[in-house]
């Protein structure tokens, strides 16, 4: 029974963390700041430049854990383009990808004043994507042709596609990510070709003074698995001095359940993580940290997921600043 025990949770946590992470997993960084990350649209969304870079760690007492790394910069070119370029590194036990996207988006103004937010954007990424599998390490008393020992590398590229509207304080957004549906060519048994996700997310800040409330909902599909999540969002911002303290919490459950047996009882379990966030701007300079934690009776540590974000803002002015509370836009 232990063995089936450990299997299932096996399963749970294949079916909750990896089975459609092909590409940049969304996690919960988006929030700080960093809607470019998930939304080609948001390249040069501002007049300014915007670099930011995340790191992530699963499970600290756990061998091989999920860990990933994130470097990206999205800039202003003209009155209507805005470029971007991300670097990635995600690892999972033996399996690890990295890659490089490079984006194009194109702003269209609706207002007479570009200070006066109202703004349709649409963004185009381009990426390769290297995959590998370290065999080196497998061990079989019987000989298995399907493991080679080698470490297995493949590459393939693919697009992601976004569009956003902003005015003033709402936002909302869409993106398709891997359109081409190609994907890694490393498991014989268990291979795909559909990596397309689909993602939508809408929000608003309210609030005028040194005190502001921003709601906001971002949902998911994988369309080969037809796993769905919803994340649902609160962030509050107070302004102190020269810098804005901000901090959140987010609430991501998934609509589709596992199964899985524990002391002969079948139960079912569906992915919910409790994400608080907290960061502080000072000045051009952010930081930021969050912490997420599986509730459920099947995990495989108790302990949760860290992620910190460091970013800066270059060549902001405040006069070419929007004349509104959104964050993600100035």
């Amino acid at each position: 029974m232990k063995k089936i025990q450990t299997l299932l949770i096996l399963a749970l946590l294949v079916g909750f963390n990896i089975r459609a992470q092909e590409g940049i997993p969304v996690y919960f960084d988006y929030l700080a700041d960093n809607y470019y990350l998930v939304y080609p649209s948001m390249a040069g969304i501002g007049q300014q430049g915007k670099i930011r870079l995340t790191a992530r760690k699963q499970w600290f007492n756990v061998d091989e854990a999920p860990s990933l790394q994130t470097f990206n910069g999205n800039f202003r070119v003209g009155e209507k383009s805005g470029v971007g370029g991300i670097l990635f590194n995600d690892s999972n036990g033996y399996h690890s990808q990295t890659g490089f996207k490079a984006t194009y988006a194109h702003h269209l103004q609706l207002s007479g004043d570009f200070r006066s937010l109202n703004q349709i954007s649409f963004g185009l990424s381009a990426g390769v994507i290297l995959s590998s599998l370290d065999e080196t390490e497998f061990r079989s008393v019987i000989p298995d042709p399907i493991i080679t020992g080698t470490k297995n590398t493949t590459s393939y590229f693919n697009l992601d596609l976004g569009a956003s509207y902003n005015y003033l304080e709402f936002y909302a957004h869409a993106a398709i990510l891997n359109i081409l549906g190609t994907g890694r060519d490393l498991y014989t048994l268990a291979e795909f070709d559909n990596l397309r996700r689909y993602l939508f997310s809408v929000g608003y800040v309210f609030g005028k003074g040194d005190f502001r409330v921003e709601p906001s909902v971002l949902f998911q599909l994988t369309e080969f698995t037809q796993e769905k999540t919803v994340d649902f969002n609160a962030k509050v911002y107070k302004d102190v001095g020269n810098a804005t303290v901000w901090g959140g919490l987010s609430y991501r459950r998934s609509f589709d359940g596992a199964q899985f047996q524990q002391d002969g009882t079948l139960g079912e379990q569906r992915l919910q993580l409790f994400t608080p966030i907290v960061g502080v701007n000072i000045n051009r300079f952010l930081i930021s940290y969050n912490y997420s934690y599986q509730s459920g009776e099947i995990r495989l540590d108790n302990g949760g997921f860290h992620q910190i974000t460091l970013g800066i803002d270059l060549g902001e002015k405040q006069e070419n600043r929007y004349d509104c509370y959104c964050p993600a836009a100035n």
